[in-house]
Parts: structure tokens; sequence; C-alpha cells
């Protein structure tokens, strides 16, 4: 971390830093500003109704954190209802300044559902389109029309007015669409009759308003037009449709578009629901600058104004003076990187100049704040991800490696969260591994201090068991237990020191788009040498529920400790409950230790009594059987009784016997034998119960997570 500081902030002369920074100042934010007009990058978790960046157009509104294109309340109509959610600013769609046509790149993905209320008839579908800036909903354009034109059921195939492009997701067959074809997705060009080409929507499933995942994105080189549909319960991705055409855009569209969603509902009982979950769009057209300067023409019959030649004259010196420091930059990062003896040394040990090339492209970096601030839009509380202890979480976009970010801030003056940032940035630094958050850098600039992660589109398993009420198919579950079993293998044995994470729960374990487990928040984490025994470090914080026995009486956290909490973790993917739960019994409220509870059904022999009910018997058996008793294992109160990560990864993936376990929770007797292997610190024998309530007021809430 100090070698990356260096890198930054050393030179050899202060004066020419001066003058670079005030390039950057003077300059950069002009640039920065082009890149806002040409290019649109943004990323809609949800939808908050307050937010200014959608607009809406008759029926369409936001509710429940997500859009409705049409009415969803009787009261309101459901008959023939047609709405529209754009957003705020038109996309520069091409530009022929230069002579030479430009187009965009183009992608957006988003989370959508089409829901008949258990009706087996009904209609009309959405669409995502681009029309001419300021295009809005034309009249008579219900039904069929998907509130694109007006009056398609007429005999003609094209309005003169209509000027759109859209991928039409239609559920209703309509006397111009193919025959026997009712559900399909198609692409439009100025008129919905015209759907060329055209693929059937196979496993839609629209009296229950199942949830699919789109994917439309062009291309300005091939102009290839490209759409995949993947129903979002079916992660194998079989289920799924796709299709495409090659399109000129500037033939069909102007120079500024606006794009967006745009539905409507049929008439009689042909009703639907339209809803848009989430939504990512990212454009780019490189705009060609032209350097040669033209003077303003004017009328021979009007006379010179003295002051606009004034002006003229002073733009084309600012012009200059402006290409000159433009030039003085360029120049003088080039001599400033040369002198970095690391650099030098690099380029002279021939193919390790390679390897640096590689490590500008993955190595993590360090941020400036103004970097950071305009990549979350200045922290907007629209992009707030989650809040943790010691900090908030906020989604942003980095347009230099064209990705989605998650930027965690760390609260001002919080000391506990300043320890939690060096911890978490000189831990996650060293290891690389696909089940382990991607760090992509870091910042403590202004008193600031942000740590900067991969953006993970699927939040947390945390989320997903507890908190969605859509829910993680058995194949899912079984690969996000190995997963996180991988990334603690990972870090207990393959690393150069072995790594303590201690803060290992449900929250932490972040899904990516695959809803592959990746493990994320190293606030607490520390390395520890290999073939120590029981090495040990002393506990700071933890998470009640998931903190191993000895930790809570010794204040000190082994190997053996994160073994315990991979245990609770893998039984709530078995059983859907929480570590420890508030329930009711005889009118009294009281807590349930999820491991006592399991165990206590294992006692029994009915131990898939424990199985998530809400799986309704859809997984296997074996497996469950496996993870089940791995998690009982691994969660046994005695350290030395658990199993190591490899054991319980072998077992999982049936190289190796089910463990062998006792009908009874055994009685905790680390104690002595921890004593012989540590230095105890302020905790002794006799001060369980108090060291038991000390962690139980420090782990009140959920601790500082990534994002969930």
């Amino acid at each position: 971390m100090k070698n990356a500081e260096n890198l930054y902030v050393k030179s050899p002369k202060p004066a020419f830093l001066f003058i670079l920074l005030f390039i950057l100042v003077v300059h950069l934010p002009k640039a920065a500003s082009v890149d806002d007009d040409d290019n649109i990058n943004f990323t809609f978790l949800d939808f908050n109704p307050n937010t200014h960046r959608i607009v809406y157009e008759a029926d369409a509104y936001a509710s429940g954190n997500a859009i409705q294109l049409t009415a969803d309340q009787i009261d309101k109509g459901l008959n023939g209802s047609v709405g529209r959610a754009t957003y705020y600013k038109p996309m520069h769609l091409w530009d022929n300044s230069s002579g030479n046509l430009l187009l965009a790149d183009f992608t957006t993905q988003f989370s959508f559902s089409i829901d008949s209320l258990h009706k087996s008839s009904y209609g009309s579908g959405f669409a995502f389109f681009l029309a001419p800036n300021g295009s809005n909903i034309p009249p008579g354009s219900a039904g069929g029309c998907l509130g694109l034109q007006t009056n398609c059921n007429s005999s003609l195939t094209y309005d003169v007015n209509s000027k759109f492009v859209a991928v039409e997701f239609d559920t209703y067959h309509s006397p111009w669409d193919p025959p026997g074809i009712s559900e399909h997705v198609g692409i439009d060009l100025n008129s919905v009759k015209a759907s060329n080409p055209t693929v059937k929507w196979w496993w839609s499933d629209i009296e229950n308003g199942g949830k699919v995942n789109a994917f439309i994105t062009y291309n300005s080189s091939t102009k290839n037009l490209s759409v995949f549909l993947v129903d979002a319960s079916d992660f194998s991705g079989e289920n799924s449709s796709s299709l495409s055409a090659t399109l000129d855009l500037s033939r069909y569209l102007t120079e500024w578009v606006t794009f967006g969603f745009s539905g409507a509902a049929g008439f009689s009982t042909l009703t639907e629901l339209h809803t848009i979950y989430s939504w990512n769009f990212s454009s780019t057209l490189q705009v060609s600058m032209n350097t040669t300067i033209h003077p303003p023409a004017i009328a021979p019959s009007l006379p010179v104004n003295p002051i606009r030649k004034s002006k003229t004259w002073l733009c084309q010196v600012l012009a200059i003076v402006s290409g000159i420091f433009a030039l003085l930059l360029v120049l003088g990062l080039v001599w400033l990187f040369c002198r970095r003896g690391k650099f030098n040394k690099m380029r002279d040990d021939g193919p390790m100049s390679v390897n640096v090339e590689m490590e500008k492209v993955t190595a993590p970096r360090q941020f400036s704040y103004k970097e950071l601030r305009l990549a979350t839009s200045n922290f907007a509380d629209e992009g707030l991800l989650g809040e943790g202890g010691f900090g908030k979480v906020y989604l942003g976009f980095l347009r230099d490696i064209n990705r989605s970010i998650a930027v965690k801030r760390i609260t001002p003056h919080s000391q506990q969260g300043v320890k939690e940032y060096v911890s978490e940035v000189t831990t996650i630094t060293r290891l690389r591994h696909r089940n382990l958050v991607q760090l992509i850098g870091w910042c403590h600039d202004s008193k600031e201090f942000l740590i900067v992660y991969e953006f993970l589109p699927n939040k947390s398993l945390d989320f997903h068991l507890h908190r969605e009420p859509c829910l993680l198919t058995w194949d899912t579950r079984y690969k996000i237990a190995i997963g996180l079993g991988s990334a603690l293998f990972y870090l207990q044995e393959e690393c150069d020191k072995c790594v303590l994470h201690r803060d290992i729960k449900s929250s932490n374990v972040l899904l990516d788009l695959s809803f592959n487990a990746k493990l994320g928040d190293f606030g607490l984490a520390r390395l520890v040498d290999h073939g120590q025994g029981s090495q040990t470090t002393k506990v700071m914080l933890g998470t009640d529920g998931y903190i191993a026995p000895e930790c809570l009486d010794t204040c000190k956290a082994i190997k053996e400790s994160d073994i315990y909490s991979f245990g609770i973790v893998a039984l709530e993917i078995a059983t859907g409950m929480k570590a420890i739960a508030v329930i009711e019994r005889n009118g009294k409220r009281f807590k349930r230790k999820l491991v006592e509870w399991v165990w206590e059904l294992y006692g029994k022999e009915s131990v898939f009594d424990a199985v998530d009910p809400r799986l309704y018997g859809n997984y296997d058996m074996e497996q469950m059987e496996r993870l089940l008793l791995v998690g009982l294992a691994c969660a046994n109160p005695n350290y030395y009784a658990r199993p190591s990560i490899t054991r319980a990864i072998d077992i999982l993936g049936f190289k190796a016997p089910l463990p062998m376990l006792p009908r009874e929770l055994p009685v905790p007797t680390y104690i002595s034998a921890l004593e012989d292997n540590i230095v105890t610190s302020s905790a002794s024998n006799s001060s369980y119960t108090s060291g038991s309530r000390r962690s139980e007021t420090q782990t009140s809430g959920n601790g500082s997570n990534i994002h969930s």
C-alpha cells in the first residue's frame, strides 16, 4: 500500500506537480462534461418514486421500488391502459459533424415481468424503444400498438409519423403477427406490424408473473442489434431465447433519441401488468473533434462588431494556450513515469515488462476522492446499496474501465472504521480468487476513506434467504455452499499466510450475475503464519450467531473459528432459517440458535424436518444430508472436533464419507485446551458470561458489509 501511495504522490519537483494539478483542475472537468453529453451510463437496482431521472407518461409510475408501465389498480381501469417510462436525458445515437458517420454502441440489461393475474387470456405487451428526442405517446396507441404508434389496426403497414426502433415483448396474437405465434419477441422498425425477425417466447410464465432478464446490445461496427432473454429463475440458461438483426440505426432515427419502455394492456378481459424491476444502460459515442478553427461567417451587408471580433480573437488564443498546456501535460506525465525507479527496473528486465502491463490492468489502484465522487454522482442517495456499522456503500460507474462499482465510504471521524479500512485494504490486496469479491482500489484523500469493489448485481445470500420473496433453487444453493468453501480453503491453505476472516456470515456472501458466491468484507481479517497450531489473534467484533464459542470466552480467534461460521452459513442455506431466530412460544418471545435446533432434530433422527419448506421437496436428498451434516460438524462447540475445510469440501463433493456426530449437542470443553496454546487476554475461565455479554453488545447490528 505504501508503494502504491509513492507511485502517486512522489515527485522530484513540487513546482511541476503544481502545474500539472492546475491543468487537471482547469481542463479535465470540461472533458468530463463532453463525455457526459455523448455517453450515458447508469444502473437502477430499483426505482425510487422521487427520482428525477425517470420520466413517466400516461399510466406509468413507480410503485414498490419498480416501474409499472400500465395501471395496476382496478379503480384506474386496466382496460386499454398505456404508459411510458424513459430516461430523463436523450442519447447521442450518431454524429456526422466530421463528414464520417459515427454510430454509438449501447448495451442495456433489465429485469421485468408480465403478469396476467392468473388469467389464461391476456394482452398486449411492452417494448424497449428508441424514438426521436422529445417524442411522446401517440394518441390511439393502446392494445397491440404498445404505446408506440397511432391506429396500428388500420390497413396501412406504416404510419408516416411513426419513427422508432423497438424490441417488443408481445403477448397477444394480432392479425399482422406470424401465424401460430402468440407470445413472441420481435424487432420493430417504425411499425409494430413489421416485426422482423420474430421468435416465439416458449417459456414465458405470464400467468404467474415470472421474472425475466433481458439483454439488448447494439454494435456500431457490425450494425448488429442482438436480443437475449433468459428466465430469471433458470440459472442454467436453458430457458432462453435470442434474435438479432443487422440495422443502420441512423436510417431510422434522429441524431438524438429518447429511450426507455412503452407498454399497453389489452381491452376487455385481455389485460396484464408490466413491471420493470431493474435497469442498467451504457452507451458510447466517440465523436471526432475538429481542431480547425473557423471564424464566424458575417454577411457582407452587416458591419463587423468589434466586440465580437475581440472575443473571437480571445477564444483563438485560449484554444492555442490550451493545446500547449495539453502537450506539456502529456510530456510531463511521460517524464514523471520514466523517472520511477521501479519502472526503469522492470523495463530493463525485458520479459518482465509484460507483467507490468498486466498489473496495470488487474492490480488495485488508488483513486482520488474527486474520481469516486463523480463515479457515484456525488454519493447520491439513489445509489445507496447498503449501510453498515462504519459506513455506507454506494453504486458507481467507472468510465475508464467501463464497469459498475460498489464504493464503501467510511463514516468520518470513526476511529474503528479507519482501522477496518486499513485492515481490509492491506489484507485483500494480497488476495485474488474467483470466490472472493474483487478489490478494484481505494482512496484516502481529503480526509475521506473509501474502498472500491466490483459491483455484484444479485446482492447477498442473506437477502435471498431471508428478505427476498423469490427463492434460490437447490442447485444454486449447493453451488453457493461449495463456492464459499472454496473461498475459505484458499484463505486457510493456499495463501502465503493463513487469513482469518473473522466475520463469515450470509450477508457477507455476495452473488454475481450467475449466482456464484463471493466472500467479501475483510475489515476484521488478520494474517497469521501457517503451521503454528492454533495461531490466534484478538477478536474485536463479530456477529451474534456466527461467532464460535471459544471466541466469546478468550476474545481470540483461530482458524477453526472461521470453520464454525462456515457451518452456520451452511445450515442457513439448507434450512432457510436465520442463525438466531426470535420465536414465540406460550406467549413468550425468546431467541433460538439454529445449530441447537438442527442438532436436536438430528438426535431425533428427523434432520430432514429442518429442510427449508419453500423448496417443496425439490432437492437432492444426498446433497441435502451432506450439507446439513457438514454444517453441524463445522458448528461443533469444540474447536478441535471440527473438520478441516479440506475435509468439509471433500464431503460436499462426495469424496469423503459423512461425518460421525454425537446425537446430542456436545458441551464445550475448549477452555483448558486453548489455554495451553495461547496467552490469555483479560478474559479468564470465570469470565464466560461477561465475555458473552460483551460480544452481544458489540454485535447487536449486522456489522459492516460490502453491499447487501
